[in-house]
């Protein structure tokens, strides 16, 4: 036979990780898609460039330590605080807080 346990056990991690890899973006793509189609209808035309520059911008500075979180886990003044906290420990554009900032305090 030759195989072991512990080599099929081995075989198995690589498609698993692949395997969460693929569901985590698949998670996190829904979310922005249905993020985006709710603020279509509730924003200005300045507030909609903003929100979509930071869906655009959240996984570039934020999906590198943080999971993925919904809109609705924080309120509009605790994402506020939140995203201050982050400029403050980042090394992040202020127009880009802006954005990240909207994105989040909008996406429910």
């Amino acid at each position: 036979m030759g195989y072991t346990i512990a080599t099929t056990r081995a075989a198995r991690y690589p498609r698993l990780i692949q395997l969460s890899l693929l569901l985590t973006g698949a998670v996190l793509a829904g979310w922005v898609l249905a993020s985006v189609a709710l603020a279509e209808t509730t924003q200005t035309p300045e507030q909609r460039k903003l929100f979509l520059e930071g869906a655009r911008l959240w996984p570039v500075y934020c999906a590198q330590c943080h999971n993925a979180r919904p809109g609705s886990q924080f309120s509009p003044a605790q994402w506020e605080i939140i995203t201050m906290h982050m400029r403050t420990q980042s090394i992040m554009p202020a127009k880009n807080i802006r954005a990240i900032k909207e994105f989040l305090q909008n996406a429910r």
